[in-house]
């Protein structure tokens, strides 16, 4: 496994948000983190980015304890998308190629500026590489900020809600180049999600969590009306459109 976390257990000022999390992501996986709102999600990402420090359990990057490691072994391994992120005055290309920071010595080489011209490329950012960052949509700059994660080559990438200010056209097209990036590149992605059927198009696993511990984790196997209805308690019916399970919730 490249990500194992045993037993993690976080507190805010004593009252707890997360209790014995456990689970494992091996190479190419991705795994989506689902429950209610204040289920602990966000805080779970940031304990798996060392962000925040839990009081309890560990978490494991290839073998390595994640809290012996420093900041820049961190980068170099893990790539993380926050939820918000204020636009600065920099170029898209800048502003991703700062996502080779933590590989580059003295100066950007050849290759880094190669895997910043791919990566907007894959993106569908080409055209914006001269734009500002202040100049672009929400959208766009969440694009963005997802491309400087990818330029950094992580082992594991992180997502919080990537999806929360795109249309429906970029929404696809962002979660399948994650997918694509996990799938080929042979990296962990670990991604925070609202939207069930998006989770179930693009994934291989999935964490349910409730009341701050795990209440599920699996594969589609875990993904039944039952546990969707003691995650969210609210009836659904699990259907498939072709070869896509679609959540679909029931009159009440």
């Amino acid at each position: 496994m490249i990500l194992t976390v045993d037993g993690v257990e976080f507190s805010y000022n004593g009252h707890p948000v997360l209790r014995g999390i456990n689970f494992a992501v091996a190479r190419g996986e991705v795994v989506s983190i689902l429950g209610n709102n204040g289920a602990g999600k966000s805080t779970l990402l940031k304990c798996l980015n060392k962000i925040l420090k839990p009081q309890r359990g560990s978490v494991l990057i290839e073998d390595d304890a994640l809290y012996r490691l420093n900041r820049l072994q961190i980068a170099q391994r893990v790539g993380y998308v926050a939820q918000k992120y204020e636009s600065t005055r920099f170029t898209v290309f800048d502003a991703v190629l700062l996502g080779r920071k933590p590989h580059i010595k003295w100066e950007a080489t050849a290759k880094d500026l190669e895997i910043v011209r791919r990566v907007l490329k894959q993106l569908g950012l080409e055209a914006f590489s001269l734009r500002y960052l202040d100049e672009l949509s929400g959208g766009e700059l969440q694009k963005v900020v997802i491309a400087r994660a990818l330029a950094q080559e992580p082992r594991v990438l992180l997502l919080d809600e990537p999806t929360s200010n795109l249309d429906l056209k970029n929404q696809l097209e962002v979660l399948k180049t994650v997918r694509k990036a996990a799938h080929e590149q042979n990296i962990a992605a670990v991604v925070v999600m609202h939207d069930l059927n998006l989770a179930l198009r693009f994934s291989d696993k999935f964490l349910l969590l409730k009341n701050k511990t795990t209440f599920a984790c699996g594969g589609m196997e875990i993904i039944t009306p039952e546990n969707i209805a003691g995650v969210y308690g609210v009836p659904v019916a699990v259907e498939k459109m072709g070869a896509v399970p679609v959540i679909v919730p029931l009159p009440v």
